[in-house]
């Protein structure tokens, strides 16, 4: 475990969680893999990773303790403001940029014709709902997704939610509080989960609140594990904490067994795993390969999905067999890869660094 002097000099020093880097970027692949399965398989227990969709709780997790150990210290000197322009900076770009990608396909898609019945109005504001964040889930076709233009822009809806109470709130609470914070939390996904069967809502508006349920435990749960040092120094290294990263999605799908496995999993492993990636050594062999994982992971989770409706659109229409089916998806992935990628270099980090230039102010 990490002593109390350690963390004091991890605070002053910075150290930067390279394998938790690396492990979001393997999250976010899995995301994408997953999205492409569920259309070309929709029998989840069918699947080989049919829990894929937890790894939006695994990013919670993750969150909470990166945003503690960023912003505990910092966040009663920079204010409120500041912090919201912090965070808007780094996260709104890319919902933007999914917003105007999930417009362009759903103008676009050779495999349907969504606009005549929608008509203007109404694709407006499918746009501007999704580009701001406003929940509009009106589309039947797409399952009525909270933002049916780009739909994985729900977790970042809830990620917003979970920054504006810790900045007004949580980063004040003591260790007791938070201690009770995430018993709530826990509580409130087992019913969830019992109530629901799995713990795999919060896109759609038939499943809102399971959303709510989700960041409440993981992203507290990610701040505990900052706040009372539960660092676990192994040797695991980034292949080794990611082969247990990679159980949890894998990890069979039952209906009849979910609302007792995915909590598990999420209560207990993902937290787990957060402490194990945090305390692991990186070899330096792949410190530049964690490095890319991680910068390229929120590019690909939020500019994947348009992409999506039109596989699912292909899938409907043309009813694909065989390689025709699942042959394309390694190679869709690839393509959406090197395009987050592009994104992120050539449009995404350039409009970052002139709203911090134009907008922020010194520390």
């Amino acid at each position: 475990m990490i002593t109390a002097e350690n963390r004091t000099n991890l605070l002053s020093t910075k150290q930067h969680f390279e394998i938790l880097d690396g492990l979001r970027g393997v999250a976010a692949i899995v995301v994408v893999i997953f999205h492409f399965m569920e259309i070309a398989i929709t029998d989840y227990s069918k699947n080989f990773v049919g829990h894929g969709y937890l790894a939006v709780d695994f990013f919670f997790c993750l969150s909470g303790f990166v945003i503690a150990y960023a912003y505990d210290t910092r966040a009663p000197h920079i204010g409120i403001t500041q912090f919201f322009k912090l965070r808007l900076i780094r996260l709104h770009p890319l919902v933007v940029i999914g917003a105007v990608l999930g417009l362009l396909t759903f103008l676009f898609d050779p495999f349907s014709d969504f606009y005549p019945v929608y008509g203007f109005g109404k694709t407006a504001l499918l746009f501007l709902t999704t580009a701001f964040l406003i929940p509009y889930p009106i589309m039947p076709e797409r399952y009525t997704n909270l933002f049916c233009l780009n739909a994985p822009a729900w977790s970042l809806f809830w990620e917003y939610v979970a920054n504006i109470f810790y900045i007004l709130l949580l980063y004040k609470i003591n260790k007791k509080a938070l201690i009770s914070l995430v018993l709530v939390g826990a509580a409130v996904l087992c019913y969830v989960a019992v109530h629901s069967k799995n713990v795999g809502g919060g896109w759609g508006g038939q499943n809102f609140w399971d959303g709510g349920a989700r960041v409440l435990y993981s992203f507290t749960a990610g701040m505990l594990v900052y706040r009372f040092n539960l660092i676990i120094k192994n040797k695991l290294g980034f292949l080794g904490v990611t082969a247990l990263l990679l159980v949890a999605f894998v990890f069979p799908y039952s209906d009849d067994y979910n609302w007792i496995t995915e909590p598990i999993i999420v209560l207990l492993y993902f937290p787990l795993l957060v402490a194990l990636g945090a305390g692991a050594t990186l070899s330096p062999a792949l410190k530049n390969a964690c490095r890319l994982s991680g910068e390229i992971s929120y590019p690909l989770y939020m500019t994947h999905y348009p992409f999506l409706w039109i596989y699912l659109t292909y899938v409907a229409v043309v009813k694909p067999k065989g390689m025709m089916l699942f042959g394309i998806i390694p190679i869709c992935v690839i393509l959406l890869i090197i395009l987050a990628y592009l994104i992120m270099r050539f449009i995404d980090i350039p409009l970052r660094k002139y709203l911090k230039d134009r907008f922020l102010t010194k520390e």
